[in-house]
């Protein structure tokens, strides 16, 4: 019982923090960080759990913008990033989400990552170095569409505009089955992996124009709206259209 209470306000703390992002995206404004405001318990570490699971889409609006992040903001983020070293054993993802909050905490954060006790290199990068790419992402193009579409919408922070890596190079390589996995996930109302795909989709070339994205973005916000976290993926998505139309 008491793991289940704690579940739900974590996924609260979440949801909070996702509707700050959308509020930042929608306004080019700050992220606030009122998810954190009460989250002192657990020795700490709640406001760094909640945030470890938004990831580096924490301070999209001032990548997307760019702005400065709020100083609370950062401080938190730049705790999460040292708190939560991936294992050596971890998963793909694990690895390249605590790769992106990485790369985003030095491209936001003049001042160095306390890689200490614990080095947070990613596996086969070199010790010390936050920004390598974790040696792993040929998975990618071996799964079937359905898996690679669910794997990019777990990354949906890694999609964005002007930024490469090898996780983006493979979502490139691979757009028709990003799009079968969006209509998928629309088909199975499955909101959150809908929307992840659909960030991705408006990174990539050679994307049926039989899809109708936009439409079908529209369409998932829509019905899935009341997640703040399926909002923040739909108007990332949007910023970055807009952003990519005028270059």
């Amino acid at each position: 019982m008491e793991q289940s209470g704690t579940s739900a306000l974590l996924q609260g703390a979440v949801q909070d923090l996702a509707s700050d992002v959308v509020s930042a995206l929608r306004g080019g404004d700050h992220v606030r960080m009122s998810g954190t405001g009460a989250m002192d318990d657990l020795e700490g570490s709640f406001a760094l759990a909640a945030v470890r699971v938004l990831g580096a889409d924490l301070l999209l609006p001032h990548v997307l913008f760019p702005t400065p992040p709020a100083p609370e903001a950062l401080a938190v983020f730049r705790r999460t990033v040292e708190a939560f070293p991936p294992r050596a054993d971890a998963a793909p993802t694990v690895k390249w989400s605590h790769w992106a909050m990485s790369r985003t905490l030095m491209r936001l954060d003049t001042s160095p990552v306390d890689t200490s006790p614990v080095d947070t290199s990613p596996v086969g990068a070199p010790a010390g170095n936050p920004t390598a790419e974790p040696d792993v992402a040929g998975w990618l193009d071996e799964a079937t569409w359905q898996v690679l579409t669910h794997q990019l919408a777990v990354l949906a922070p890694l999609a964005v505009l002007g930024e490469d890596c090898a996780v983006a190079r493979a979502a490139q390589r691979r757009p028709v089955d990003v799009a079968r996995g969006f209509v998928r996930a629309v088909r199975r109302r499955d909101w959150q992996q809908a929307a992840g795909a659909g960030r991705w989709l408006t990174l990539l070339d050679g994307v049926p124009e039989t899809l109708g994205l936009e439409a079908g973005l529209d369409f998932v916000e829509l019905m899935g709206g009341s997640d703040p976290r399926v909002a923040l993926q739909v108007q990332a998505a949007r910023v970055m259209r807009a952003a990519g139309a005028l270059v």
